[in-house]
């Protein structure tokens, strides 16, 4: 869930990482190097400790040029770059030092945090359990497990999440990280009631823009859409650079039918948060509905490379490729929605529409077929609904995780 976001700025607090990762120090790892590169790596040291960072990368690469296997100096320098914000550089160190030593934990965590730093959230959850699964008593292992946690959330997992912090949430009840990215996930696992009753628990007293965030994200998913306009607008009062308060915003606008203030409200949010999932998917949904496919296609592009599970996106990348007359480019991602959710119904009417202008006609006979089974299916569950009706139905569809009903 997109409420997660404000989570990395407590979790980098909590873990004390001015620079996103612990350095090597020069003393304790340069014993068997000559004596002027032993110089030179704490000169560098001291620079980035200093905070002189530019100045760090130069004598940190300075080194490598001659000695390419100094994992020290090479992570250090990972860390460097990360502290400039420059991740996926940071990254690229941290995976070179691997290469060369697989089994250094310390270089393991400091990679995980600058995937999650970059935003980067499925690769930061395959390095943070590969280090909780070799070091579970590590002094960093709470840490880890709730950055870990953060991560599963942001991905979607919200299963994963609910089996990681229900042990920990039992043993410390009144934990805000904890109980806030429990609660979330079981909200997104549509265990609304047990996920209020975590967070009414340690939040009830509170009024926060957090918590009155979170309170507007529970109600519209209980589509109590205009109580959820309140609270957020509320947080917003508290505290209108909260990260993720405009793109929920957005999403109860869209509920009321206010595409024109939604789109604003994303906007902003993205303005300051590039990254966030929920913004970046229903801007794109709403461009689409205006038919400005090219911008739609940039920001349902970067929701999907931010959540690859996520059905949604793809499902609007492949209608705006459709509607591009770009048949082709749209049957892959359509195959692998319905690979995962069969009874999507836009999704194989849309499948079958390509179809038949792939020249495919057995296959979109086959689809259609499916399509007219599923509608009698929908109508025998749902008395009085028209049959073939193109609103998407969030028991049947893989709709985002507030079920918001989106234009088609």
């Amino acid at each position: 869930m997109a409420i997660v976001n404000r989570l990395q700025k407590v979790v980098l607090t909590i873990l004390l990482l001015l620079n996103g990762v612990v350095l090597f120090a020069g003393s304790a790892v340069a014993q068997n190097t000559q004596k002027d590169i032993d110089r030179a790596f704490d000169q560098a040291t001291q620079l980035h400790q200093a905070g002189d960072l530019e100045g760090a990368i130069r004598g940190y690469t300075s080194i490598l040029e001659k000695y390419p296997d100094r994992i020290d100096v090479r992570s250090n320098l990972g860390a460097a770059y990360s502290g400039l914000g420059r991740y996926e550089e940071a990254i690229e160190q941290y995976k070179r030092a691997l290469a060369v030593d697989s089994r250094n934990d310390t270089i393991r965590f400091n990679l995980s945090l600058a995937y999650y730093k970059a935003a980067w959230f499925s690769e930061a959850s395959v390095e943070l359990t590969r280090f909780l699964t070799a070091n579970p008593k590590s002094p960093q292992s709470l840490n880890a497990t709730v950055i870990l946690a953060d991560c599963q959330v942001r991905i979607g997992d919200y299963k994963k999440v609910i089996e990681l912090l229900s042990p920990i949430a039992d043993a410390d009840s009144a934990n805000r990280t904890v109980a806030y990215l429990l609660g979330s996930a079981l909200i997104g696992d549509n265990q609304i009631a047990k996920g209020q009753e975590i967070i009414d628990r340690v939040f009830r007293d509170d009024d926060s823009a957090e918590a009155r965030l979170l309170m507007g994200s529970m109600l519209l998913l209980a589509d109590e859409a205009q109580n959820a306009l309140k609270e957020v607008q509320r947080a917003i009062e508290l505290n209108p650079k909260l990260p993720s308060v405009q793109a929920w915003y957005g999403r109860v606008l869209m509920r009321l039918g206010d595409t024109e203030k939604a789109r604003i409200a994303f906007k902003t949010e993205l303005a300051s948060n590039p990254n966030d999932f929920d913004a970046n998917l229903y801007l794109g949904i709403i461009l689409r509905q205006d038919k400005q496919l090219d911008e739609a296609l940039t920001y349902l592009a970067k929701a999907s490379r931010l959540r690859p599970r996520e059905q949604y996106p793809r499902y609007h990348l492949a209608a705006i490729y459709a509607s591009a007359g770009k048949p082709e480019e749209a049957r892959p991602l359509l195959e692998g929605v319905l690979k995962e959710h069969e009874d999507f119904v836009e999704a194989r009417v849309l499948l079958a529409s390509v179809y038949y202008r792939l020249n495919r006609k057995e296959d979109g006979d086959r689809e259609k077929a499916i399509v007219e089974k599923l509608n009698v299916q929908q109508q025998n569950k749902q008395p009085g609904a028209q049959v073939g009706s193109q609103s998407p139905n969030p028991k049947s569809s893989p709709t985002p995780a507030d079920n918001t009903k989106q234009p088609e």
